[in-house]
């Protein structure tokens, strides 16, 4: 269906029902050890492309999937993402609050899963500063704070334990969905579909196995009746089936859309096709 690939890339795809419920989905696998293979991304900045256009800009990768979620009137995104171990873009720095908090600003520390120089993959909470080259990386739980400041710096998360990030290539998104082998889906701590959780929509997702592998799960959505997609704990349930020790939620909704050799796996749920994002995450060959 999707012509030549390496014996390194697999797609995998179902139509069977869905706790009951018409669904489709396809699944993309890669050995992350295959040195032949180069696991990147890519970002355009102040604009959006289709993933089609990037297809082509980025001269027929074997895979273009959107990520990071993005702001519709700046056409920033809103997550990280690293491209040759360089920071393309950032983290949203701070929320603010609601109510009696109105008066703080919460910073989230979202979720983001990377690729190491060793070509092994991760999934941590991360904080940026745009002060700064690298990524901070919380392993064992996301981190909730807040502050008066609306923009702040990593001394007002000291308290928490974090590491540098050693990461070649990464994107974010969230929230978390599975963490060391189970499902914990860290929406709240994240602020993310808060009161969403029933929510079904069509979802971009990623992860890694304990063998190496890498995960690209794309769910079809919002066509009654033929694909309806996925809670988030649908997806997380989905995804740890397929072996993930750890994974993430990505952009959905209208943004999901995954490209094997420039053609389509699921129907885009918007009605004029591809929605144009400021970032994707991308399989292509080696290239000198």
């Amino acid at each position: 269906m999707f012509g030549k690939l390496p014996a390194s890339v697999k797609v995998y795809f179902t139509q069977d029902s869905l706790e009951g419920n018409p669904f489709r989905a396809y699944y993309v696998e890669a050995n992350l050890k295959d040195k032949k293979l180069e696991f990147t991304t890519q970002v355009e900045y102040g604009k959006r492309l289709t993933p089609s256009t990037f297809y082509a800009q980025e001269k027929n990768p074997y895979v273009v999937v959107n990520g990071t979620f993005f702001s519709f009137q700046t056409n920033q995104n809103l997550n990280l993402i690293l491209k040759r171990k360089k920071l393309l873009s950032y983290n949203i720095t701070s929320l603010k609050g609601k109510g009696a908090d109105s008066m703080f600003y919460y910073y989230p520390t979202r979720s983001a899963i990377g690729i190491s120089k060793k070509r092994r993959a991760d999934v941590a909470w991360t904080f940026t500063d745009s002060n700064v080259s690298w990524v901070y990386a919380f392993q064992d739980s996301p981190v909730i704070a807040k502050g008066k400041n609306r923009i702040p710096n990593i001394n007002k998360l000291s308290r928490y334990d974090w590491r540098k990030w050693r990461m070649v290539t990464a994107i974010g998104g969230g929230p978390t969905l599975i963490h060391d082998g189970k499902i914990q889906i860290t929406n709240k701590e994240e602020q993310m579909f808060v009161g969403g959780e029933n929510d079904k929509h069509p979802r971009t997702s990623m992860g890694y196995t304990t063998d190496g592998r890498l995960i690209i799960l794309v769910i079809e959505g919002r066509f009654p009746g033929i694909a309806e997609g996925a809670t988030l704990e649908q997806e997380a349930k989905l995804l740890l089936s397929l072996g993930c020790y750890e994974a993430l939620n990505l952009d959905g909704g209208g943004s999901s859309c995954m490209l094997v050799n420039g053609k389509e796996t699921i129907k885009p749920s918007d009605k004029e096709g591809q929605r144009p994002v400021p970032g994707v995450f991308m399989i292509t060959g080696k290239r000198k």
